[in-house]
C-alpha cells in the first residue's frame, strides 16, 4: 500500500506541476492575443470580444477599466471551458476504470494531456489556443483516478490520511508552478527556432516544460504503477455487517443491505450538493484573483506567481502539520465546514480591498496577505475533506463467507463511477463560477462580487452543519 501512494503522489506531483505552471499567465496571455489578433476584426478573439463588449455594454456604462474587465470575462469562459469538459467526462472516465481497470484508462487520459500541451506550443491564435484547452479538458484524469487508485489500496480507517496525499501535491504544485510558469514565461524562444522562422506560442517555453512533465509522468506511470482495481488477491470478508444481512447474502442476496445502501447514496448526493455549490464559488474567487491583481493593482506575471505560490506555501504546511493529523480526529465534515467558513472571511477582505487601492496601499496589502492566508486554509481542507468523505460511503470489496464469492457492488457505489460522479459535480461548479464571478466583476465590480460571495459562503457553512454531523463510516 505504502508504495502504491508514493507512486500516485510522486505522478500528483508531476501531473498538477504541469497544471499549474499557466495559471499566473493568463491575463498576460489574453492581452498577447488581443494585439497579436487585433487586425483581423474577423477573427475568433475579435467576434469574442466584441461580443463580451456588448453584452457589458447592456449592464455597465463604458469606463476606464472596460478593456481590462472584458478580458476579464473572457478569462473566466476560458477557464469554465476546461471544467465544463470535466463536467461531462468525468463519470464517463470513472466507469471506465471500473470495468477495464485504472492503470490502463490513466494512461490513455496521460495521451490527451501531451497532445494539449503539444497544441499549446503551437498555439499562435486565441483558437488555437482555445482547441488545446478542449482536448485537456476532455483527457484530464490524474486527480480523478488517483482518488480511485488509493481508495483501492487503503481501508475506511486508513483512507482520510491516504487521502491527504492529494492535497498535499496540490499545495506543493501550487507553491512551485505559478512561480516557475511565470519565470520562464520571461525567457526568450530558442534561438534556433527564431533562426528557422518558427512560429511559436510566446509562452512555448513554460508549454514546453508542461510538455516534458507529462511525458516524464506517462513513462513513470507505465513503469511504477501497478492495477488497483480489485487487485491484491480475493476481496476480504465483510466482518462489519449484522447476522440478518449475512444471512439475507447467503439466501441469495448478493449486493450490500438496500438500508445501508440507501443512506450512502443519500449522503452522496448531499456530499455532491456542497462540492458544487462550494466550487461555484471558490472556483470564482481563485480565478478572478489574479485579474483582480491585473486590474486594481497592474501586477505582472511575476507578482501573480508569487502570490499563487504564497497561497500553495501555507496550504502545503497546513496539510502536513494539521490537517492530515487532525482529519480522523475533526472528522471530515466538520473540517470542510471549517475550510467553507475560512473562505467567507477570505471573501469579507477582499470585498474591502478596492476601497484601500490607491488611498492606502499598506492597509489594501495587509487585507490581501489576510485573504491569502484564509484561502490557503480552505485549499487546504475543503475539497480534500468532502472528497474523502465521499470515498468513505463507496462499497467495499467482500466476499460471502458461505459460497466464498465476491459480493457484487451496488452499481452507484462502485468507487470509479460514484467518485467520478462527486469530482463532477466540482467541475460543473468550477465551469459555472469563473463566468458568474467575472460577469459580476465588470458588471458591479470588485468590493460587490466579493461581497455577495461571502454572504452566499456564510449560507453555504450554515447549510453543511448537519452533513459536518454525520459520522463518515
Amino acid at each position: 500500500m505504502a508504495k502504491v501512494e508514493t507512486i500516485v503522489f510522486l505522478s500528483l506531483v508531476l501531473d498538477l506541476f504541469a497544471f499549474t505552471i499557466p495559471l499566473p499567465l493568463f491575463p498576460r496571455l489574453i492581452e498577447w492575443y488581443t494585439l497579436r489578433e487585433s487586425s483581423d476584426p474577423n477573427g475568433f478573439l475579435s467576434l469574442t470580444l466584441r461580443s463580451v463588449s456588448y453584452i457589458r455594454s447592456l449592464f455597465y456604462s463604458p469606463s476606464a477599466h472596460s478593456k481590462r474587465w472584458d478580458i476579464v470575462l473572457l478569462g473566466g469562459f476560458m477557464g469554465s471551458v476546461f471544467s465544463t469538459l470535466q463536467f461531462i467526462v468525468s463519470p464517463k472516465i470513472g466507469s471506465l476504470s471500473d470495468k477495464y481497470g485504472r492503470k490502463r484508462i490513466l494512461l490513455l487520459t496521460m495521451i490527451g494531456n501531451i497532445l494539449s500541451a503539444v497544441v499549446w506550443i503551437k498555439s499562435t491564435t486565441f483558437a488555437s489556443y482555445m482547441l488545446s484547452r478542449v482536448i485537456g479538458g476532455l483527457s484530464e484524469g490524474n486527480v480523478q483516478l488517483a482518488i480511485a487508485i488509493l481508495s483501492d489500496v487503503t481501508s475506511q480507517a486508513t483512507r482520510s490520511k491516504a487521502l491527504a496525499h492529494v492535497g498535499i501535491a496540490f499545495a506543493i504544485c501550487f507553491c512551485i508552478g505559478p512561480p516557475i510558469g511565470a519565470y520562464f514565461a520571461t525567457r526568450p524562444l530558442p534561438s534556433a527556432m527564431q533562426t528557422w522562422g518558427i512560429d511559436l506560442n510566446i509562452y512555448a517555453v513554460p508549454a514546453t516544460l508542461t510538455l516534458v512533465l507529462l511525458v516524464a509522468e506517462t513513462l513513470f506511470l507505465i513503469v511504477a504503477l501497478p492495477e488497483t482495481r480489485n487487485a491484491g488477491g480475493k476481496p476480504k470478508p465483510d466482518t462489519s455487517r449484522s447476522e440478518t444481512d449475512k444471512k439475507a447474502t447467503s439466501n441469495g442476496s448478493t449486493s450490500t443491505p438496500k438500508r445501508d445502501a440507501q443512506s450512502r447514496i443519500k449522503i452522496l448526493k448531499s456530499l455532491r450538493r456542497f462540492h458544487f455549490l462550494f466550487l461555484a464559488i471558490f472556483s470564482g474567487v481563485e480565478f478572478t484573483l489574479t485579474f483582480l491583481t491585473f486590474d486594481l493593482m497592474d501586477w505582472n506575471n511575476t507578482q501573480n506567481g508569487k502570490l499563487i505560490g504564497s497561497i500553495g506555501i501555507i496550504s502545503a504546511l497546513l496539510q502536513g502539520g494539521y490537517v492530515r493529523r487532525s482529519m480522523s480526529k475533526v472528522g471530515e465534515g466538520i473540517m470542510a465546514k471549517r475550510g467553507v467558513s475560512s473562505c467567507a472571511v477570505a471573501l469579507i477582505l477582499l470585498a474591502l480591498l478596492p476601497s484601500f487601492v490607491n488611498s492606502n496601499n499598506a492597509i489594501a496589502m495587509k487585507l490581501l496577505q489576510g485573504a491569502t492566508v484564509c484561502m490557503a486554509f480552505t485549499s487546504a481542507t475543503v475539497v480534500n475533506s468532502l472528497t474523502a468523505f465521499a470515498s468513505l460511503q463507496c462499497d467495499e470489496p467482500q466476499v460471502d463467507e458461505a459460497s466464498g464469492k465476491p459480493i457484487e457492488e451496488h452499481p452507484d457505489l462502485a468507487k470509479g463511477k460514484a467518485l467520478g460522479h462527486f469530482r463532477s459535480a466540482g467541475q460543473l461548479g468550477r465551469a459555472i463560477g469563473p463566468i458568474l464571478a467575472c460577469a459580476s466583476y465588470w458588471t458591479v465590480g470588485p468590493a460587490y462580487t466579493y461581497g455577495v460571495s461571502a454572504f452566499l459562503m456564510f449560507g453555504l457553512s450554515f447549510g453543511m452543519r448537519r452533513v459536518a454531523s454525520t459520522k463518515s463510516t
